[in-house]
C-alpha cells in the first residue's frame, strides 16, 4: 500500500469525480478529528462509495457509532499492524465486489485477495507490486470488460507517478504470458476487447459467448 495524504480542502472539492471507473475501490483512511463525521458525510453525499475505514487513538463507542452511522465502513484503534489493516481494507473492496471469501476462482486460476501470489493450475504464479493490483482489477470484475483507463485510475489515479497509459498495456503483456504459461488447459485468460478494454474470462464462458455468434 502506498498511502497518499490529502488535506482538508480535498473535501471541499469535486468528490463526484471519485465515482468514475477505478476510483471506488481505493480506501480512505481518515483521522479521528473534529471534522470527521463531516468528511464522511461528505463523501457519501456525493456518492462515493469507497471504503471509508476511520482511525482514532481510543475507543469511543459513540464516536465509532456516529462514525458507522455516517457511512463509514470500519473504525480501528490504532497502532494497527499492516497486515491487519490490509486484510480490513480487502475485506471491504471484495465484498462490495460480491465476493465474500478470501479468493475466488477462475477456471484454473485461484486469485487471493489478501496479497498472496495467485495460482494457476496449482502452480504459483509470481506477480509484481503493479502486476498484482492490476490482475486485481481483472478478477474483481471477471467476465466483464474493464476499460484501460478504469485500470489505469485504480493503480496511478491519485499517485503522484503518473506515466503514460501505455504501460498497462505492457503490464497487460506480461501478466498474460504468466498466465498463459501456467495454465495447464493453455487458454487465453485475458481477452483484448478492441476499443473497450480487456477482459478476464474462463474458458466455459470464452467457449459459450463463441458459440453464441
Amino acid at each position: 500500500m502506498r498511502p497518499v495524504p490529502i488535506q482538508a480542502a480535498f473535501f471541499r472539492g469535486e468528490l463526484g469525480l471519485l465515482n468514475r471507473s477505478g476510483h471506488e475501490d481505493r480506501p480512505f483512511l481518515l483521522a479521528e478529528s473534529p471534522d470527521l463525521i463531516d468528511q464522511i458525510a461528505a463523501l457519501r453525499r456525493a456518492g462515493c462509495s469507497n471504503p471509508i475505514l476511520v482511525m482514532r487513538d481510543f475507543r469511543n463507542s459513540r464516536d465509532t457509532a456516529a462514525a458507522l452511522d455516517a457511512g463509514a465502513d470500519d473504525d480501528i484503534v490504532i497502532p494497527v499492524k499492516s497486515v491487519e489493516l490490509r486484510s480490513r481494507i480487502n475485506s471491504i473492496t471484495r465484498r462490495s465486489h460480491g465476493h465474500a471469501a478470501e479468493s475466488v476462482n477462475v477456471g484454473e486460476v485461484t486469485a487471493y485477495f489478501d496479497g498472496r501470489d495467485p495460482e494457476i493450475s496449482g502452480q504459483v504464479v509470481k506477480l509484481s507490486r503493479r502486476e498484482h493490483a492490476i490482475f486485481q482489477q481483472l478478477v474483481l470484475n471477471a467476465g466483464r470488460v474493464v476499460s484501460k483507463a478504469t485500470i489505469y485510475d485504480a493503480v496511478y489515479g491519485m499517485s503522484e507517478e503518473q506515466p503514460f497509459d501505455k504501460v498497462i498495456d505492457v503490464y497487460i503483456c506480461k501478466i498474460r504470458k504468466k498466465i498463459d504459461q501456467s495454465a495447464a488447459s493453455g487458454h487465453n485468460y485475458i481477452e483484448t476487447v478492441h476499443g473497450r478494454g480487456y477482459k478476464f474470462a474462463a474458458v466455459a464462458e470464452t467457449m459459450k459467448r463463441a458459440g453464441g455468434m
